[in-house]
């Protein structure tokens, strides 16, 4: 199975680097010029992955007809970009492996259900689980979820990217890997906010504890399963996400935390903390279908201006007692 990659930021870069491990060749697209010429030249991503050597059987190109006779592809774009990258793929059938966390706005659907409308003869599967970039093109220990409806699709997918240090867990329940995608985006940064504020890690523990319940519950009403949340692409995912700056969307709540507004915040980054665009999307999907999210909420309006780091913390502490 001859896997391509759509997208060459630092994640796109490290499964090209995994779908490369076997000796194979992997043809990657990218967008930037800049991000191609240091690829085929210099194997290296210096703008989004510095300092990993990359596989010589990764070859990158503006040009998506690089892809056309891949018999699947990493799908590895940022998720409001994702209907317009798909959209132009040069075959419309081949399988698609959704490895961006996120809900698209204007619509709130999930990465699966924007491809299955756009690209409705696309079969889809989905990768998600707890990683950082650096860390998997360093070939270190990581294991992953993939979901994927058709059972023999996602045994074929899981044979061909597994790798001693990169190790895939099948499911069938493509919903629950992206809810848990989705949301710990949402909450890693009412983590980190709770770190630029001060507040301990007392506090960190009860985020990610009662923010799990919060994934929990919003899952399950779009009927997911309780085993996926709890796993790989849910709760494991969370816990990373919410306890380092090496991601995104907490050090993007680490800086609202120590005060900072987040347009400026959001304006000085090369790299899309999803988590800004999903919680919007979130909160409103979440009241569709009558599921209570209050530290998503609270990061809304911190997110909006409505609402400061005290007035947050006040929000959360001064909500009714109840049985856990």
């Amino acid at each position: 199975m001859k896997i391509g990659v759509v997208g060459a930021g630092a994640w796109g870069s490290a499964l090209a680097q995994v779908a490369a491990a076997s000796g194979d060749e992997v043809p990657v697209w990218a967008y930037e010029a800049e991000v191609v010429d240091a690829i085929n030249s210099a194997h290296e991503n210096s703008l989004y992955l510095p300092g990993v050597v990359l596989s010589p059987t990764i070859h990158a190109s503006t040009d998506m007809a690089v892809l056309a006779d891949c018999d699947a592809l990493l799908v590895v774009v940022p998720a409001q970009h994702l209907r317009g990258v798909v959209a132009q793929l040069p075959r419309r059938d081949v399988p698609l492996v959704l490895c961006a966390k996120g809900i698209e706005a204007g619509t709130g659907m999930l990465m699966s259900q924007v491809v299955e409308d756009a690209l409705p003869d696309a079969p889809v599967a989905v990768l998600s689980g707890p990683t950082f970039a650096h860390e998997v093109a360093a070939g270190l220990p990581t294991a992953v979820t993939l979901a994927c409806a058709d059972d023999a699709l996602g045994q074929r997918l899981v044979e061909r990217i597994a790798q001693p240090e990169f190790r895939p867990y099948c499911s069938d329940d493509v919903i629950g890997a992206e809810v848990g995608g989705a949301v710990k985006n949402v909450l890693a940064i009412a983590c980190g906010v709770a770190d630029g504020a001060g507040l301990g890690l007392n506090a960190r523990a009860s985020l990610i504890s009662r923010g799990f319940a919060e994934m929990t519950r919003f899952g399950r009403a779009l009927g997911a399963k309780r085993e996926t949340l709890s796993g790989l692409s849910g709760l494991g995912d969370l816990v990373l996400t919410c306890s380092s700056t090496s991601s995104r969307n907490f050090s993007l709540g680490k800086g609202l935390g120590e005060g900072r507004s987040a347009a400026d915040l959001l304006s000085n980054r090369r790299t899309v903390a999803e988590g800004a665009f999903t919680a919007p999307v979130l909160r409103d999907a979440a009241h569709r279908v009558a599921v209570e999210m209050p530290i998503v909420e609270g990061v809304c309006a911190l997110l909006e201006g409505n609402m400061n780091v005290q007035a947050m913390v006040d929000a959360l502490l001064s909500r009714p007692l109840r049985c856990e």
